[in-house]
């Protein structure tokens, strides 16, 4: 049984090299020539606001996330219901209405508003608001998993509740969501794609914005390819940290 799964794999395999058209994508996938003229715009730029758009974009959420967490843990009950809809409601919609909604939609409805930073800002709070519901979820189960004896013994010390939260159980929670927080980031970094449709300049566009205008003038392939291998230079380490940080969690749990 097992050696017809790999036979099955390798005709798979040469059937594939076999019927694979190499020189049209060497010419339109793996061009050298090509790829050597999107250095250093596709660092210097492309990357560049992608790593932007992404650390801003976390940090709003983080902050956000946090807050809805609290909310949703709190006794007081228009806390918990708007911290209820928010999640329920941004986890609901698709990412790609966010970012318009926030392109377009806030300058409609508060007319002469604009966001600081310009597009930096604007896609800053849209992976901020998305990012921000699931965090809270994921920051939310990190609080429950902290003992309450750890805050009932910090308030017979004479610790305020706030206190209490903010130099025990928070720094608690956070050691235990370091590793999905972390995968949030890697879907985050991937999400910021969606700033082109917010309308970004020539100096503002990232990685899949910068391959697809650079393809297009073109006629070739190869720099979205070469966007997709800086996605992976960045994703794939996340990756790889935070499945070191859960299997150490895991040891330290035994």
């Amino acid at each position: 049984m097992l050696g017809g799964e790999y036979g099955i794999f390798v005709a798979a395999v040469v059937l594939v090299v076999a019927l694979a058209d190499w020189h049209s994508l060497h010419v339109n996938f793996f061009n050298w020539s090509v790829a050597k003229g999107l250095f250093p715009d596709i660092i210097t730029v492309g990357l560049r606001n992608t790593v932007i758009y992404t650390v801003t974009g976390f940090a709003l959420g983080l902050v956000g996330g946090l807050l809805l967490a609290l909310m949703r843990l709190s006794s007081v009950l228009p806390y918990r219901w708007f911290a209820m809809a928010y999640i329920e409601v941004f986890r609901g919609l698709p990412a790609l209405l966010i970012f318009i909604f926030v392109g377009t939609g806030i300058p409609l409805a508060f007319p002469g508003t604009e966001l600081p930073g310009g597009v930096y800002g604007q896609a800053a709070a849209a992976l901020g608001l998305v990012s921000a519901a699931y965090m809270a979820e994921t920051i939310r189960a990190g609080l429950e998993a902290v003992p309450p004896g750890q805050a009932e013994a910090a308030r017979s010390l004479g610790m305020s509740r706030f206190r209490a939260m903010r130099t025990i159980v928070v720094p608690q929670a956070f050691r235990v969501v370091i590793p999905p927080l972390t995968n949030e980031l890697v879907l985050l970094f991937k999400d910021s794609s969606l700033a082109l449709f917010i309308g970004v300049s020539l100096t503002q566009r990232e990685l899949t914005k910068f391959g697809r205008d650079l393809a297009s003038q073109q006629g070739n392939t190869t720099p979205i390819l070469v966007a997709g291998l800086c996605y992976l230079l960045i994703t794939i380490p996340l990756g790889y940290l935070a499945r070191r940080l859960e299997a150490r969690q895991k040891r330290g749990r035994r």
